[in-house]
């Protein structure tokens, strides 16, 4: 099966120990994917003799309110002294998505290659067990209860080439009970996330050491405007100002919409009277392309990040003191890296 995914909520309840120990198995290949990544970028920086830190992790766990949680937002390291090249940007800043890719496909591999049978699923969903095989057409009839997670080429790559008894791979809405197929999903996501080629990401260091300085402070722009453009086609709601029964609901939805375009733009000229423009342009463009093509549909989800990105992460990249270009080996490198962006990626990665 290939398509969308989904994750069962289900209704809260007293953790136990057992629960505990299940959650290892996703957990420790999670974060031992995390710290792949990491110590990708860490040993790199200790080559290029950079001040830098251990990887740090994050752990956040949403539970006790009853909402979805991985656990964790993810791991950091901290360079304290500036890289003086574009081949130190490049090096450190490509090898930990490779490293973490090299560690989820392995995760993956296994997880596609050891799927278990329908009884495994019957044992913790009884109440299939009379349906069969096509359980799936009877047991699913309240979606919006659910988490959507997308797919991805890497996912269909899997499921089309490497399982070889299809009827094994588990439906959507159970894939949160394959912890290692779970976490390489995440995995895969984490990866595409840092490899967007806007500003100091993964992929924002990549594109600046293979495009330089110049460039990257003309493309990383236009990207990040594309990337809020897209995330806001998931909320403008064209108003029939004479017949909409929901005109105040999509007044304040539109508005909303507005301002968190010109938080993540806000940072992009240093007038904020020109952001602000910007701003009010994204969301004309988007308004309009509703009315023209109202089955249009982009990712709401993408603009927290992308506030989170515009504001306080930033969109543009320091200069270095050595600009030479790359060589030719690492412009193929950036090429892989560029292919493993692309098979990672998910438009839509929950919800909706």
């Amino acid at each position: 099966m290939t398509g969308n995914y989904w994750i069962n909520v289900g209704q809260p309840r007293t953790l136990q120990l057992a629960d505990f120990w299940r959650g290892l198995q996703f957990s420790i290949p999670f974060i031992g994917v995390l710290t792949f990544h990491e110590f990708g970028h860490y040993l790199y920086s200790k080559k290029y003799k950079a001040d830098v830190t251990l990887p740090l992790y994050i752990p956040m766990w949403l539970g006790f309110l009853a909402w979805p949680s991985i656990g964790t937002m993810g791991a950091f390291i901290r360079l304290k002294s500036q890289l003086k090249s574009r081949k130190e940007f490049f090096d450190v800043g490509v090898a930990g998505p490779l490293a973490g890719f090299i560690a989820a496909m392995g995760l993956l591999w296994y997880g596609f290659t050891h799927l278990p049978t329908l009884d495994y699923l019957f044992q913790i969903h009884p109440e299939y067990a009379k349906y069969g095989a096509d359980y799936a057409k009877h047991v699913y009839n309240n979606p919006g209860l659910n988490i959507k997670l997308g797919t991805n080429l890497i996912f269909q790559f899997f499921e089309n080439y490497v399982v070889t008894d299809k009827s094994l791979i588990p439906n959507g809405y159970e894939l949160m009970h394959y912890p290692f197929l779970f976490a390489g999903y995440l995995a895969l996501f984490f990866t595409a996330l840092n490899l967007l080629p806007i500003g100091q990401l993964d992929g924002g260091h990549i594109l600046f050491s293979v495009a330089g300085w110049k460039a990257h402070t003309i493309i990383s722009p236009i990207l990040f405007i594309a990337f809020i453009f897209y995330a806001g086609l998931g909320s403008p709601m064209p108003i029939d100002f004479q017949y909409d029964t929901y005109f105040t609901e999509k007044l304040w939805e539109n508005a909303m919409l507005l301002g968190m375009t010109f938080i993540a733009v806000s940072r992009i000229t240093p007038d904020a009277m020109n952001n602000f423009i910007l701003a009010l342009a994204i969301f004309g463009a988007q308004y309009s392309l509703k009315i023209w093509f109202p089955g249009v549909v982009g990712y709401s989800g993408w603009m927290i990040f992308g506030i989170v990105l515009g504001r306080f992460l930033g969109i543009y990249h320091p200069p270095v003191i050595n600009p030479t270009p790359l060589s030719t080996g690492r412009l193929i490198v950036a090429g892989i890296a560029l292919l493993v962006f692309i098979g990672c990626f998910s438009a839509a990665p929950f919800g909706q």
